[in-house]
């Protein structure tokens, strides 16, 4: 089943409505030039509240760029979080300081040739699948850490993604979520602008993108046996 990632939230609305439809994880962003950048009191009201109001309950992850090893750990522990991504240019040195999993973000700048990213690129992938790591892959804009809208082009992700395991970003919604899942075949999936309204995250949108990936089970599965059944 496609693994289905949120991130980006303010408020404790939008994550009950991802909660409800059957999310995975829930992405909070600590990263202090973010737009979408909440405070540690905030996320612990919207934890709070969340916790409290339903018995479901994902994986709540907390996005850092490039921030002090001991920072990451600490908001990591006050607010019981159960995994981090990494969306700079963390080393492995600094991965392996971390005190509970990893998503670690490998952007794709569309302005660079993809022939001179892929040594990168998949150096990246290797070490960090190596290391338990899980692989998030997105549009790359130099200074702006997710949330762009920027699509990913899908072609390059289905080549990355027959080699490894990967999470697929960058301007996916509840209506292309589908075709990207059935181009891509990615392991998951991770939206933020593209379930929002004005900047803001819209708890139905939220519950569509959900829903979107879900209903896309059945025929993934169906085309997965269709293959199998002709070689």
């Amino acid at each position: 089943m496609t693994h289905v990632k949120i991130c980006g939230f303010q408020a404790a609305e939008p994550v009950r409505a991802a909660v409800e439809a059957g999310a995975d994880a829930v992405g909070l962003v600590f990263v202090p030039s973010a737009g979408r950048c909440i405070t540690i009191e905030q996320a612990e009201g919207i934890l709070s509240e969340v916790r409290t109001s339903t018995m479901k309950m994902p994986k709540f992850v907390g996005l850092f760029a490039d921030q002090p090893v001991e920072e990451v750990n600490l908001i990591v522990r006050t607010l019981g979080l159960d995994a981090v991504q990494l969306c700079g240019e963390e080393s492995m040195a600094f991965c392996r300081q971390m005190s509970t999993p990893i998503y670690k973000v490998i952007g794709i700048d569309a302005q660079v040739p993809v022939a001179a990213q892929m040594p990168r690129i998949m150096v990246t992938q290797q070490r960090h699948a190596l290391a338990g790591h899980r692989i998030v892959i997105d549009a790359k804009t130099p200074g702006v850490y997710g949330g762009t809208g920027q699509r990913l082009d899908w072609e390059l992700a289905r080549d990355l993604a027959r080699a490894f395991e990967l999470c697929l970003a960058g301007g996916l919604s509840p209506e292309n979520v589908q075709e990207a899942i059935e181009q891509v075949h990615p392991w998951g999936v991770d939206a933020s602008s593209g379930v929002e309204t004005d900047g803001v995250k819209d708890a139905a949108k939220v519950a569509a993108f959900v829903d979107a990936v879900r209903a896309s089970e059945p025929r993934r599965r169906g085309r997965l046996a269709r293959m199998i059944g002709m070689r």
